[in-house]
């Protein structure tokens, strides 16, 4: 493995396993194996627990991670993933361009403080896929707006353990303003909505 992606890799991993966490809580509660992370940077977590994952991200620093091949197969066997049965893919791209991906292609679509990946990816999630939001950036909140998608489930963290609920959803995703949540709002601050109930994340599914 090269000396920078391990530093890469150390640094993303910062407090340590939080991601693989997080993920492994959303594996339990969702049933998905191809996974799309737009905005990923080096967080190889994903593949830590799903069999196929595809990375999209724009910066040099993720190209160079994921394009150390042996480096990126050493982290999965550090972590438990076997290589010959983890599929890990890059694309160098932004994600809010056209991408060369099937639409319906995904049963996961990954976005945490990437923007507004819902706006620009739904088409490769399945209909009956997951969408895996946190509220920064807005993109929680411009799914809650979106009639693709109905909300499943929240994601909660406590002591750096996840879990996820689908109890009592309807006390969710209320603001604590009473102002419209529009896609232009939201667009126009570029940050989400302060709510009375604030999980660390979302799940919502594809309908539409």
């Amino acid at each position: 493995m090269l000396d920078r992606t391990r530093q890469l890799w150390e640094k993303q991993d910062q407090h340590v396993g939080d991601r693989l966490r997080l993920f492994a809580a959303v594996a339990d509660a969702v049933d998905a194996v191809t996974v799309l992370y737009p905005g990923s940077y080096v967080d190889l977590a994903p593949s830590f627990v799903w069999p196929s994952v595809t990375y999209v991200d724009v910066d040099r620093r993720a190209r160079q991670f994921f394009g150390d091949e042996d480096g990126v197969r050493e982290l999965l066997t550090e972590h438990g993933a076997d290589p010959a049965h983890h599929a890990v893919r890059f694309i160098g791209a932004d994600y809010s361009d056209p991408l060369d991906l099937r639409d319906g292609e995904f049963d996961l679509v990954i976005s945490l403080y990437a923007g507004f990946v819902s706006q620009h990816c739904t088409p490769y999630l399945r209909v009956g896929g997951t969408l895996l939001a946190n509220p920064s950036h807005g993109d929680a909140a411009l799914a809650s707006i979106d009639p693709r998608y109905r909300l499943t489930a929240v994601v909660t963290s406590q002591a750096g353990a996840y879990s996820v609920s689908s109890h009592n959803l309807d006390s969710y995703l209320i603001p604590q303003r009473n102002v419209p949540v529009t896609a232009e709002s939201l667009h126009a601050s570029g940050r989400g909505v302060a709510y009375t109930r604030s999980p660390f994340a979302y799940l919502f599914e594809r309908v539409l």
